[in-house]
C-alpha cells in the first residue's frame, strides 16, 4: 500500500524547488497525493478496510491543511501545484 522508495524519489524530484528539497509543501502534498491515490485504489478493492479509511482521511485533512497554508502563502505556486497534480477538476 505505500508508495515504493524510487516513486516518491522521483516525485520530491520533480516537485522539489532546490535540490535536496523534501519539506516544501509542493513536495509534501505531492508526495500525499500519491499515497492517497494508491489508498483510493485499496480502498476500491477492500471496501471494509475501515483502518485504512481511517488513514486515508488523515492524509486527506493533512493534504488539505497543507494546500490551505500554501494558497495563502504563494497564490501563482498554489495554482501550478493543483494544475501540475490535477486537483480541483
Amino acid at each position: 500500500m505505500a508508495i515504493s522508495k524510487e516513486r516518491k524519489n522521483e516525485i520530491i524530484k520533480q516537485f522539489a524547488r532546490t535540490e535536496g528539497d523534501t519539506g516544501s509543501p509542493e513536495v509534501q502534498i505531492a508526495v500525499l497525493t500519491e499515497e492517497i491515490n494508491e489508498l483510493n485504489a485499496h480502498i476500491r478493492v477492500h471496501k471494509k478496510d475501515h483502518h485504512s479509511q481511517r488513514g486515508l482521511m488523515k492524509k486527506v485533512g493533512h493534504r488539505r491543511n497543507l494546500l490551505a497554508y500554501l494558497r495563502n502563502k504563494d497564490v501563482p505556486r498554489y495554482r501550478e501545484l493543483i494544475k501540475a497534480l490535477g486537483l480541483r477538476r
